[in-house]
């Protein structure tokens, strides 16, 4: 892709015009980046996103739901056996040109020993879980996907909670292949050690519940 993208610009006549263009455009997107940076405070649910800031309406109930299911599960596997840090919606990935709050993601061991208790910007985690609505399905599946890959986030999935279909993409080279997409049957994390679910568990509350209860045990 990225030949595809620089090839003919590389061959134009005019690249020096395009280099000025896009380092202007940079330079400006970075100021707003900075005041974006500076106004933030912990009340705010936004995210920074190509240039432009993004304010997050609130969420409905089948979406919450969800990322409550996957948190809870996440995190009764990762605190029992101290395997990392697990962030939840307000949490802010600063990657290389854009600020994220995933719904949930994961650090392992080595990287979050490194956090402070003051620390309000994160770099790229090991597992990103996004709970699809319908205002974000398409960075979810665009933008946030192409960059959570290139800043190596080993495992991304996307889940719908309205089809009950979560996707499992992993890390190959690159870019994300995709492993499973299922309403049904199990789900093993790649980048969370021996993390292994039922897909129903982040649909129905008994499945929850009984998962929960064998991840405590």
């Amino acid at each position: 892709m990225t030949n595809a993208i620089l090839g003919p610009l590389l061959q134009s006549p005019l690249l020096p015009r395009h280099m000025r263009r896009l380092e202007e455009t940079l330079a400006d997107e970075a100021r707003r980046r900075r005041d974006f940076i500076d106004d933030l405070t912990e009340d705010d649910s936004q995210e920074f996103i190509n240039g432009e800031v993004v304010t997050h309406s609130p969420v409905r109930a089948a979406h919450n739901r969800c990322t409550v299911r996957v948190t809870s599960l996440l995190s009764a596997h990762c605190v029992a056996r101290e395997l990392g840090m697990v962030g939840v919606e307000k949490l802010m990935v600063s990657l290389t040109r854009n600020d994220y709050e995933p719904d949930v993601c994961f650090y392992g061991a080595e990287s979050s020993r490194e956090f402070t208790p003051d620390q309000i910007r994160f770099p790229a985690p090991d597992l990103v879980v996004e709970v699809l609505s319908e205002s974000t399905e398409a960075v979810d599946r665009g933008v946030k996907f192409e960059d959570y890959a290139a800043h190596g986030v080993t495992e991304y999935w996307i889940v719908d909670p309205d089809t009950e279909v979560v996707e499992q993409y992993v890390l190959a080279g690159e870019e994300y292949t995709l492993r499973m997409k299922s309403g049904t049957g199990e789900l093993a994390s790649v980048a969370v050690d021996g993390f292994v679910i039922p897909v129903r568990a982040l649909f129905e509350d008994a499945e929850h519940h009984a998962c929960l209860i064998g991840l405590l045990a």
